[in-house]
């Protein structure tokens, strides 16, 4: 078994393209449809004029649902018409420009942060008038006070958030990131198990079989090596996103891996009974795009589950490994369940592999190729 691996490993390292290829693809839709940092960490390019206050340049670095990068103004303009950034701020004494390259939802969200900034300002200026201290010592003194005061309120507020019946939550960029990747490391998998058949074919096996190698070995080598290949593309995928583009993954980024294992393993068994179904490499080659568009579709990849109202299709993504794939990962990252949380469609990826799995081998054993 570990000769059959090793020569597997050798040949990948050959012809790495279909691998390269599906992988590349996955990140590339991902980064098209979604896979963008949100709302949540908004990157904005900042000009300051020399008579800015500093509160209101301390009040910005402070904010954590948006980083503020502070460049010269030939800089900000750049960034702006190069497309690097959707929009640039230009700080004043009293007053502040946007530059807007690209007008979207964050411009308001921009706009009202900064002008919080100087209404604090303008607060803090009317508070010491009213104080009537007219040392500058004593005026910095006042303001420091106040803040460490304002940051140790005399009551907390404890805030939760609920979500009515049949509502759901949708984050854009997770969900494409969960769902190309889901979808085409299918691809990949099936190309890699399809060689079972290819080598059955080409006398291969009978050829291994006159040898000390068990035929169950041949089967397990097969498997785990596509396997393997398999979920390395979803992990390379699932890092790119997280360690270049900057998805953080809500802070679940190791459990989205290890809930990659069932889902990978049940991909690996539906392709196995797909090649022991088929009869040749031209019947594989026009089944497969049937089979994994259609369970993208109705497994949720392209778009929340939630908003599909037919009945049909909802009770068709209930045999779909891809919908219980998205909604192990959604339920960890996006609603943030514990591993206990998403046991059901672990499970069921688990059971509808171990089926597929035994049809396939006894489908394959029982065709003479």
């Amino acid at each position: 078994m570990i000769g059959i691996l090793n020569a597997k490993l050798k040949q990948f390292i050959r012809a790495p393209f279909t691998f390269l290829m599906f992988t590349g693809m996955s990140i590339v839709f991902a980064l098209i449809f979604g896979g963008s940092t949100g709302p949540g960490n908004i990157t904005v390019p900042v000009y300051a004029e020399h008579n800015v206050d500093a509160s209101i340049i301390e009040f910005l670095e402070l904010e954590e649902s948006m980083k503020f990068i502070w460049v010269t103004e030939d800089e900000l303009k750049e960034m702006v018409s190069d497309g690097k950034s959707e929009l640039g701020v230009v700080l004043k004494e009293e007053d502040f420009q946007i530059v807007v390259g690209v007008d979207s939802f964050n411009t308001g969200l921009i706009e009202r942060t900064i002008r919080s900034a100087y209404l604090d300002k303008r607060l803090q200026e009317q508070l010491i008038k009213q104080s009537g201290l007219t040392s500058k010592t004593e005026q910095e003194a006042f303001v420091e006070t106040m803040k460490q005061e304002l940051s140790e309120p005399i009551f907390s507020i404890e805030s939760t958030s609920f979500r009515g019946e049949g509502a759901f939550v949708y984050n854009s960029n997770l969900h494409h990131i969960f769902g190309f990747s889901l979808f085409f490391v299918i691809y990949t998998i099936a190309y890699n198990v399809i060689s079972i058949l290819l080598e059955k074919r080409e006398g291969i096996w009978d050829r291994m079989i006159l040898s000390p190698v068990k035929k169950w070995e041949m089967y397990v080598a097969n498997l785990i090596y596509s396997f393997i290949t398999g979920y390395i593309q979803v992990a390379i995928t699932f890092s790119v996103f997280r360690y270049i583009v900057g998805v953080d993954f809500n802070g679940r980024f190791v459990e989205t891996l290890l809930l990659l294992i069932p889902y990978v393993f049940a991909i690996v068994a539906l392709s196995l009974l797909i090649t022991a179904i088929v009869k040749n490499m031209q019947q594989f080659n026009a089944i497969l795009p049937i089979i994994s568009v259609s369970m993208a579709m109705i497994g949720g990849a392209y778009w929340p589950i939630e908003i599909v109202e037919s009945k049909l299709l909802l009770t068709l993504a209930k045999a779909d490994p891809l919908y219980y794939g998205m909604q192990a990962l959604e339920g960890i990252v996006v609603y943030g369940y514990p591993l206990s949380e998403v046991l059901i469609p672990v499970s069921v990826l688990v059971l509808m592999g171990v089926g597929m799995m035994g049809i396939g081998i006894h489908l394959m054993e029982r065709r003479h190729i």
